[in-house]
């Protein structure tokens, strides 16, 4: 059973919504973020990246980053750019690029489904990272960044979020400096909005799409209040967290490219013959290869592209990472042949969202890089069989687009 709770967002007005709303702070360096709001001081960046307000060289982590945050978050309200709304509502978030919507509900979940994994995970989360984003959600007292949240297609809940969005006119509808166009209604209706809590409580699971180190962050602040509350009665809003819900049919994994710095010492010859024990190789010359089935590569070396397949003593089709494109490339030919070992921390490989295209891979490999993969996307069926089986993807197997803007909701803990 799934909980969705509604709650009473803290929310630009109409007028405010495109200079608030920001990409997550996650996306971005410091310098990237200061250039991104630079003349805009409503900026949500000026809260998820607030350095950016103070010297040069400060330290990120420093309490001062965070009080910083929390000083922006007020300001916007006590201006009157943000306005909480005097009612819990449910929301309806929609994303439009190229050609494409993703429309989602945005609610809270509660952290107990977190910690009964109910809403499931995929990925592990770094220590330092979390503690970042614990320190900015204890400091600000509020969830600043929804969680990207996927459930299995519901028809009825489906229904009405397209027959509200037909019967109702919308608060925000503006496109992104990112050319994303992001739409936004109030479900006000306390009969729908508990019709839709109610449906949510048949759906099995939640899964996270992205946000996982937000997710346990928040669950985290929301244990660490817990304690601060001994009598809580679990109806505090610190027990729950933002998130948007998004059906798993609205979604697009798109895939997740790697580069490499050179050959670990091999010479070219020497490591196509290496990699042809695990691979058939095949060179398609200049133009762009990129895979379109599973188990499929595309290899960018020395000016030319070549096609991979995988051969089917690579992986094992009965164990659901194991044979992820990622574990195939990373048990095969990247740790054995390559020696990488761990790619969250070894500097000799880098990756790129496919959402800069495949022309990125040559650009590297001209500038700092020598060799390049091309990936075949992940599914949201192997993301969710993974989950369900209490398994971890391996790092870098996913990237979503459009990213969920920040700063169009905001969950006050209390």
């Amino acid at each position: 059973m799934a909980i969705l709770k509604p709650f009473k967002a803290l929310r630009p007005k109409p007028e405010f919504a495109q200079k608030v709303a920001a990409l997550p702070y996650d996306v971005m360096n410091s310098e990237e973020a200061k250039e991104m709001c630079c003349g805009n001081p409503f900026s949500f960046l000026h809260i998820d990246k607030a350095e950016i307000d103070l010297p040069e060289g400060t330290d990120l982590y420093s309490e001062t980053v965070y009080l910083k945050a929390r000083e922006n978050l007020d300001k916007l309200e006590s201006e009157g750019v943000c306005v909480q709304d005097s009612q819990p509502f449910l929301y309806i978030y929609r994303q439009s690029m190229n050609g494409r919507n993703q429309t989602g509900i945005v609610g809270c979940v509660s952290i107990d489904e977190y910690l009964n994994n109910t809403i499931k995970k995929h990925e592990l989360t770094r220590a330092d990272k979390e503690q970042d984003r614990i320190n900015h959600v204890d400091c600000c007292d509020a969830n600043t960044g929804p969680i990207f949240l996927t459930y299995k297609k519901n028809s009825e809940v489906s229904a009405i979020i397209s027959k509200w969005q037909k019967e109702h006119t919308p608060v925000y509808d503006f496109i992104s400096d990112s050319n994303v166009g992001n739409t936004v209604w109030v479900i006000n209706d306390e009969k729908v909005v508990s019709e839709i809590a109610g449906l949510f409580k048949g759906v099995e699971s939640l899964y996270i799409a992205d946000g996982h180190h937000r997710a346990a962050s928040a669950v985290k602040v929301g244990l660490k209040r817990r304690e601060q509350n001994p009598g809580f009665t679990g109806s505090e809003e610190f027990n729950f967290f933002l998130a948007v819900l998004f059906s798993s049919d609205e979604l697009e994994i798109m895939d997740y490219n790697r580069l490499l710095k050179d050959l670990n010492g091999y010479d070219k010859a020497g490591f196509i013959d290496k990699i042809s024990e695990s691979f058939e190789v095949e060179k398609k010359g200049k133009d762009i290869f990129k895979p379109g089935t599973r188990h499929t590569f595309g290899m960018y070396l020395d000016n030319e592209w070549y096609s991979l397949k995988a051969k089917e003593s690579t992986f094992d089709n009965s164990d659901p990472v194991a044979c992820l494109d990622v574990s195939i490339l990373q048990n095969n030919l990247l740790t054995p042949v390559l020696n990488i070992g761990d790619p969250r921390t070894d500097k000799r490989i880098d990756f790129v969202g496919g959402i800069r295209g495949l022309k990125e891979l040559e650009k590297r490999c001209a500038e700092d890089m020598t060799l390049a993969f091309a990936m075949y996307p992940t599914s949201l069926e192997e993301l969710m069989d993974i989950a369900d089986n209490g398994k971890i993807m391996p790092p870098k197997s996913t990237w979503f687009e459009p990213k969920l803007l920040s700063g169009l909701f905001i969950h006050k803990l209390k």
